[in-house]
């Protein structure tokens, strides 16, 4: 698994790099890459403590295309990350995948009909370390999410624009099927008989169709510091409406020089389906949150 994910993780960032150095009349082309490391060693260390190795990679690369009233924004965002400390076994402490496309044709001043799609994973396997490091809780497509929907794109500046899509559909796909036949990130979980035989597998798949509201602000707060920060809303019609789903991510830059920056982020999510437990076990619907900061370097394209 690893190795196909360091094959995957190669390819994608020659295909950018490549692809970012051919200029093409309309399309408008940018995005970064970067590697953020920190290291501790300690021997004979009286007041305690472990040696600790932490590093994050990120890729961040949009490629948009305007025309007349046409205009087609594309993203994909990628980081992986891991904290080595001491022996232990290597734990995740970033992870994701994302790809997005719109199209937008132009109705009035700086509003779009606009068609929409999203895909989000992971690389790698998820575990729940406050039980053990075998105790796998996701992986590459477990969950999967694949999300298509039809509506309106207002962009009033070219710092902030917000997407209402009264018609979308989102599906929620868990290639793990132990992870589905325990009914994770709300797919429908295996049947069993007394005896504790699977009659009927877990469903692989949900199915839901309600509204997505996505708001995006991108801009220099000051000289070297950047704000970013997406907001990402859906209601599903069909099942609990009023429980709104929510993934909100917020990421700081201070650049220090063209190569040397620091960054702060944030991300909260709140989806329904998704059941944690709590220290005595119980599962159910929580807010979950992760904040990073980091130092390192990043090249700009």
């Amino acid at each position: 698994m690893k190795t196909k994910i360091f094959i995957l993780a190669t390819i994608l960032f020659a295909a950018f790099v490549a692809n970012a150095q051919t200029e093409v009349p309309n399309w408008k082309k940018s995005g970064n890459v970067g590697l953020n490391l920190s290291q501790s060693h300690l021997s004979n260390w009286s007041a305690g403590g472990q040696s600790t190795v932490n590093w994050t990679s990120f890729i961040n690369f949009s490629e948009n295309y305007l025309k007349g009233k046409h205009k087609w924004d594309n993203n994909i965002i990628a980081s992986l990350g891991y904290s080595h400390i001491g022996d232990l076994k290597a734990m995740k402490v970033d992870d994701k995948l994302e790809l997005y496309s719109t199209y937008g044709y132009k109705a009035a001043k700086n509003l779009y009909y606009s068609l929409a799609f999203s895909f989000k994973t992971q690389f790698a396997d998820g575990y729940d370390y406050s039980i053990d490091s075998t105790n796998r809780i996701s992986g590459f497509m477990a969950p999967a999410y694949f999300n298509l929907g039809l509506g309106i794109d207002y962009t009033p500046t070219d710092y902030f624009s917000v997407s209402l899509l009264p018609a979308a559909a989102r599906l929620t796909y868990v290639g793990i099927q132990e992870l589905a036949d325990s009914g994770a990130f709300g797919v429908d979980a295996a049947e069993y008989n007394d005896q504790g035989v699977r009659t009927k597998k877990g469903e692989c798949t949900l199915l839901e169709f309600g509204a997505k509201v996505t708001a995006k602000l991108g801009i220099d707060l000051f000289e070297n510091v950047r704000f970013d920060s997406k907001l990402e809303l859906f209601s599903d019609y069909l099942h609990n409406p009023q429980n709104v789903k929510v993934d909100w991510q917020n990421l700081i830059t201070l650049k220090v020089n063209s190569w040397l920056n620091a960054n702060i982020s944030t991300h909260l999510i709140y989806d329904d389906n998704i059941l944690i437990a709590d220290k005595n076990g119980k599962k159910s619907p929580r807010t979950q949150f992760k904040e990073v900061f980091s130092v390192g370097l990043m090249y700009k394209f």
